[in-house]
């Protein structure tokens, strides 16, 4: 027997039917969304759940002493969330073991732990080497709803601010040695000394009060000459209560001379530190929310080693996660302003205009960092709610685009008044297989329809093609942005993170508009087998959208209600009338 051709015989095949831009566009824009949806699953890692901001807000306490960039970070801290006054008594339990020491040794000279109180964090030092060994944050929770500490407690190594010996080290660990601690008398700042009679080791720490600025200066002398010294922060930071922590540990340093910032993952110094030097601006550590930095003094030269540290953490699966550790230094003698805190934009712009640049937006900054700005500054200024932000942002967004929205639903309109039309034409050309040449002469013969009465072929198209980037970037928004982190609306206690919900509400409501939507929009034709799989779009995209980030969720709906407002007012209009009259009726023939 013959095989069929698609030219025709007497048993033809039916020839392979083309998709649709609509359906193709469909695809391509689900492909990307489940790559959102299970890269977490491929990397053995959940969405990140960031806790929830402190909720209480007390009358801050007066500043403390401090230059001008204190005052700035200070009224943006006291516009945002006010400081406590009153600092908890009780010590912290340090969580590694102290190392034994030799039999010969001199007995340990313990100190109570130290705590300073700012009211924006905690820190508790030790005088076993005048190191740090919790720094928590009082108005930021990690997963475990406990204040979150940005100190990795239990990894076994140097603790925060323990010194590193790029090149001669002293013949004493001074890491683990006992220090004399002198606190100052107002109780923001401690002073520590160690001496051997060779080595002779000082740091000293000044706090403000409702500050997240801090004052850090370290000196190392043996047998009276300087010895070059890192201070270092190792074995993680930030918020390591969570699965995907190790994900967003990074190294980083603002280069002065070829401006622009440089980070580096833990994996870039699987095999060995790596050292990096020259005019930085600041240097330091940080996770996706939150950041440790050095600032230099008047444009000196500053090091920095950044390491891969496999450390015990708080969550086991972590310990198979390398995490970053860094040690920085300026000169023989150290003296850094630092900042600890939250990667909150404002602030972080009052303290240096460069250091914005550690909130990372990713290759759609373009988008995604203005659309962030909008939405705060409509939230500082306006509704005082980033989920009332959103929905003002998400109208305005689309008030602006209706023009274009607009010429899209007339030339969807036109296209339905054009069915019979095209129908005509598809039923001249029934059974042409793709490869026929007269398969050509039909798609000229649809063009020339389309172009005869200015109708756009992929204007079922532009509406999504318009909420692929807002899609994109409010996605970015919602998982770098420690604004949003905590940021409830509603019923929903945190917009960067899916409803805490049995059911859904805000997919399921995005699901209902969309079919709602689909039933308001003119319908062009074309195969009945792809008009059913379109049907089913609403229910892919709400089982796609069931576990983002609730603000972004939120911003889809909101965008569907709009769409759904214009929609109905052009169907209302005489536009709609308009657009369908100036279509000629087709030749009883179907042919011109």
């Amino acid at each position: 027997m013959a095989d069929p051709s698609n030219g025709g015989t007497n048993n033809p095949a039916q020839p392979p039917k083309e998709m649709s831009m609509e359906i193709r566009l469909l695809i391509a824009f689900l492909l990307m969304g489940v790559v959102m949806f299970l890269t977490p699953y491929f990397f053995k890692s959940q969405t990140p759940p960031p806790a929830k901001k402190d909720a209480t807000a007390q009358t801050s306490a007066p500043s403390g002493a401090g230059g001008p960039l204190a005052g700035l970070a200070e009224n943006k801290v006291a516009e945002n969330k006010a400081a406590e006054t009153k600092a908890p008594a009780a010590p912290v339990v340090e969580a590694v073991a102290k190392p034994a020491l030799p039999a010969n040794a001199t007995p340990p000279k313990t100190e109570a732990p130290f705590i300073i109180d700012t009211g924006l964090y905690k820190v508790t030092f030790s005088n076993q080497g005048a190191t740090v060994r919790s720094w928590e944050l009082k108005h930021y929770k990690g997963n475990d709803e406990k204040p979150l500490d940005l100190v990795n407690t239990v990894s076994g190594m140097d603790f925060p601010f323990s010194l590193y010996f790029p090149d001669q080290k002293p013949p004493v660990n001074v890491n683990w040695a006992w220090y004399k601690q002198t606190p100052e008398p107002d109780g923001l700042g401690v002073n520590y000394e160690f001496s051997d009679g060779h080595v002779l080791v000082r740091k000293t720490f000044r706090f403000k009060q409702g500050s997240y600025i801090a004052d850090v200066s370290t000196e190392v002398t043996m047998d009276g000459k300087p010895l070059q010294h890192m201070i270092q922060w190792r074995g993680g930071f930030g918020d390591l209560t969570i699965g995907t922590a190790g994900g967003g540990q990074r190294t980083l340093y603002y280069n002065v001379t070829e401006n622009k910032l440089v980070e580096q993952a833990p994996k870039a110094a699987s095999k060995g530190p790596l050292t990096a030097g020259g005019n930085f601006s600041f240097a330091g550590i940080a996770d996706t929310y939150f950041a440790a930095v050095f600032l230099s003094e008047g444009g000196a030269s500053m090091q920095q080693v950044t390491f891969s540290d496999t450390v015990k953490t708080v969550l086991p699966e972590l310990a198979t996660t390398p995490l970053s550790g860094v040690a920085i230094s300026a000169s023989p003698a150290n003296h850094f302003e630092l900042f600890v805190g939250p990667k909150d934009i404002d602030m972080l712009k009052t303290i240096n205009p460069k250091l914005e640049q550690v909130v990372d937006f990713g290759w759609l900054s373009v988008l995604a960092k203005p659309l962030f700005l909008v939405v705060n500054y409509v939230n500082d200024v306006m509704v005082h709610n980033f989920g009332w932000a959103i929905v003002v942002v998400t109208v305005a967004i689309n008030f602006v685009l209706f023009p274009l929205k607009m010429s899209n639903m007339k030339s969807m309109k036109k296209m339905q008044a054009l069915k019979p039309q095209i129908d005509a034409i598809n039923a001249k050309y029934k059974n042409i297989g793709i490869r026929d040449p007269r398969k050509g002469e039909q798609n000229e013969e649809v063009m020339g329809l389309y172009k005869k009465y200015g109708v756009n072929p992929m204007g079922g198209c532009i509406p999504m093609l318009i909420q692929m980037p807002f899609f994109f970037a409010f996605y970015k928004v919602f998982t770098v942005s420690v604004e949003m982190r905590g940021a409830n609306w509603l019923w929903v206690t945190d917009l960067s993170q899916p409803e805490h919900l049995a059911i859904k509400v805000l997919p399921v409501v995005m699901i209902a508009s969309q079919f709602i939507m689909q039933k308001m929009t003119p319908q062009a034709g074309g195969d009945p087998a792809q008009q059913k799989m379109m049907m089913f779009m609403p229910l892919v995209f709400g089982f796609m959208f069931y576990n983002f980030p609730s603000g972004l969720v939120l911003y889809y709906l909101t965008s569907n209600l709009v769409s759904m407002g214009q929609q109905w007012f052009f169907n209302k209009t005489s536009m709609a009338a308009l657009a369908s009259e100036v279509i000629a009726p087709p030749k009883k023939n179907g042919r011109k």
